[in-house]
């Protein structure tokens, strides 16, 4: 069974788990000096903040974690035919997590990650260069779309 993934930029982690504990009435599964995790049951999320100082707070991208190699494959396939570029990461450590993935960018520029989680790590892990999707899907004409040379650095963008 897939589980829908949000990844949200903070400024403040101890207040933002605060909050979403709150919120969600649950601890986090996950919980680092820069990061923190909730894998919920209802509803089925896998829901994520880090430390953003300074940098662009609020969702950085949203996405797709599957259980298996099967649903992987099915969601790779489904990527593929939306027509649009793919980032096939591979094996990556993200996250404290060690993954399989792929990024894709809706129309509008919205960052979508499928991935399996097959491990732990010590270690957050580095960073897709995301940049070449976003100025693949940027539309030239829409308001407040960020134009590529002036899109955020994609930090720590992954789980």
């Amino acid at each position: 069974m897939k589980r829908f993934h949000v990844h949200v930029g903070v400024t403040d982690l101890d207040r933002s788990i605060a909050f979403y504990n709150e919120l969600f009435g649950a601890e986090p599964a996950v919980v680092k000096s820069d990061y923190a995790k909730w894998m919920l049951e209802d509803p089925r999320i896998n829901f994520a903040v880090s430390l953003r100082e300074g940098a662009s707070k609020g969702i950085e991208h949203v996405g797709l974690q599957v259980e298996n190699g099967d649903e992987l494959a099915e969601v790779y396939a489904r990527l593929k035919a939306a027509d649009r570029p793919v980032l096939e990461e591979g094996a990556t450590t993200c996250c404290y997590a060690k993954s399989e993935k792929s990024w894709i960018a809706d129309p509008d520029g919205v960052m979508w990650e499928a991935f399996l989680t097959d491990g732990e790590s010590t270690t957050y892990g580095g960073n897709p260069d995301l940049a070449q999707l976003a100025s693949a899907n940027a539309a030239s004409d829409a308001c407040c779309a960020p134009k590529a040379a002036d899109a955020p650095a994609p930090s720590p963008s992954c789980c």
